[in-house]
């Protein structure tokens, strides 16, 4: 054992587990990755949402905050679903090492809490751009209470323009 040998300091950090399949497929997720994609945020208050692919190219999504920390959203958008329009929402860091699944027929986006953030997604589709869709963050209808208020947040163009949820022709249908 290191740890018991004279004068010997572990090295600072920490290890994270960002994939393992057993662990998933035991949690209901059996799921293979097509894609990892790492996105990084200068500023706090950077709004990247609500984004999907749409079918054939839909995808499910492993996120995790690798740097700095995220306010992580995904919301149901499939028609017919009695979740339709909720969401989750949680809160994910490099301290607290939290994953979020995102399955496909829910939009997904986050802001940033701090600077310096990098995000990593699993992807088990590859992108798309044709297959690309959205749904308006701030819609009031959805309820999501984010961290920033909307004066205040850096939302690039093509994400403040997406559609809210009554005007979402989804591509998506719930199976029940």
């Amino acid at each position: 054992m290191t740890a018991s040998i004279p004068g010997y300091l572990p090295p600072p950090g920490r290890l994270s587990e960002l994939w393992n399949p057993a662990a998933l497929a035991a949690g209901g997720i059996d799921v293979s990755f097509a894609q990892d994609n790492l996105t990084y945020s200068s500023a706090t208050g950077v709004v990247r949402a609500l984004h999907f692919q749409a079918p054939p190219h839909d995808q499910g999504k492993l996120v995790t905050c690798v740097t700095g920390a995220i306010f992580d959203v995904a919301v149901d958008i499939r028609t017919g679903s009695p979740t339709r329009g909720r969401h989750v929402a949680v809160e994910l860091s490099e301290d607290n090492r939290r994953q979020l699944w995102i399955p496909s027929g829910f939009a997904h986006g986050y802001c940033t809490l701090t600077a310096e953030t990098r995000v990593l997604y699993k992807l088990s589709a590859p992108y798309h751009a044709d297959a690309m869709g959205g749904l308006l963050w701030n819609d009031p209808s959805l309820g999501i209470e984010w961290p920033v208020a909307a004066s205040d947040a850096i939302v690039n163009a093509r994400d403040a323009a997406w559609p809210d949820l009554t005007g979402l022709d989804s591509p998506f249908v719930w199976q029940g």
